[in-house]
């Protein structure tokens, strides 16, 4: 079978036909419909994430839509290993599949499931959120922010302020169901101002971004809310801004102020699995926007390079 195949991971994958999977015990062989190239993919190719073994060669992709014997189409996640979904068959686990909904658009679930999961599962499973308490989004015009947006309103967040770098995707964001929205770009002080004065006094802060900005942000908000006794839960899901933060003890001192991670490891696999269902009902409703851009897996090479934002979906 047909599939992009990672021998370096210093260059993009390339097809290459390489022999098709074998279920084993547990799981079932699916034909892939289509699989997202989301963030946390290029960081599996290039052999910087967290979860990476630095084994080569590897098949990228770790989640997708597939057709299995009977002709459903099931959303599906993998395991950490090498066998990825941008492929035309892959071998999954069974009890990490859910059926999509009727009328699903396949490369929609592909290219939503894995950016809204990370602050579905942020709100649902790593902290307490409650309906009605503000939420600021911090790095909200990348396709996870975006997405964020959304599932803050779903979940029943009261105001959602969206801070971002990119112009044309900010101003779009009142449409999704931002509330206000903040350009993180210019003087490091004055963006800490336009923070401060917007997003001071949220509950809680979904954070793509970490790195300067957030050590910032983080110390700005703390500064100026009125009342400094209320939680503040600063939930870190991504680290597009740098790996390190730079946190002042004394923010952490004046204000009840809580950090806490999102992600594999910090929420089980059984609990990511079981906001599978219900996020897939979401999307088979067509609750999100999304956008996605269907590129054929012959093409994988050249969609590695692309700098579009809109989410790349590799169709086999």
């Amino acid at each position: 079978m047909k599939a992009a195949l990672v021998t370096a991971f210093d260059t993009p994958p390339t097809p290459t036909e390489i022999a098709a999977p074998v279920a084993a015990e547990g799981q079932v062989v699916l034909d892939v419909v289509a699989a997202g190239l989301h963030p946390r993919v290029r960081s599996q190719a290039d052999g910087s994430h967290y979860t990476s073994t630095g084994a080569l060669p590897l098949v990228p992709g770790i989640d997708g839509v597939g057709r299995d014997a009977e002709g459903t189409l099931r959303y599906f996640i993998l395991d950490d290993d090498d066998q990825g979904s941008f492929a035309e068959r892959v071998a999954v686990d069974a009890r990490r599949t859910v059926p999509l909904p009727d009328g699903t658009d396949p490369v929609v679930a592909a290219a939503a499931m894995n950016p809204a999961m990370s602050s579905w599962v942020a709100l649902r499973r790593r902290i307490t959120f409650e309906a009605g308490q503000q939420v600021l989004v911090l790095g909200a015009t990348g396709s996870a922010g975006r997405m964020a947006v959304q599932v803050a309103k779903r979940l029943g967040a009261g105001r959602v302020v969206a801070a971002g770098r990119n112009p044309q995707s900010l101003a779009a964001l009142p449409a999704l169901g931002a509330d206000e929205t903040v350009s993180l770009v210019g003087d490091p002080d004055e963006v800490a101002g336009r923070l401060a004065a917007a997003a001071a006094d949220v509950d809680v802060v979904v954070d793509y971004v970490w790195g300067a900005t957030t050590a910032a942000a983080m110390v700005a908000l703390v500064t100026a809310r009125a009342d400094r006794g209320k939680p503040l839960t600063w939930v870190e899901v991504g680290s597009v801004g740098g790996r390190e933060a730079t946190i002042p003890s004394a923010a952490l001192r004046a204000a009840r102020l809580a950090i806490v991670g999102s992600g594999q490891g910090s929420v089980t696999t059984r609990g990511i699995v079981g906001e599978l269902g219900a996020l897939a009902d979401e999307l088979g409703r067509g609750t999100f926007t999304v956008d996605a851009q269907p590129v054929p897996l012959d093409d994988v090479t050249a969609a590695w390079a692309t700098g579009s934002d809109r989410r790349v979906v590799i169709v086999p």
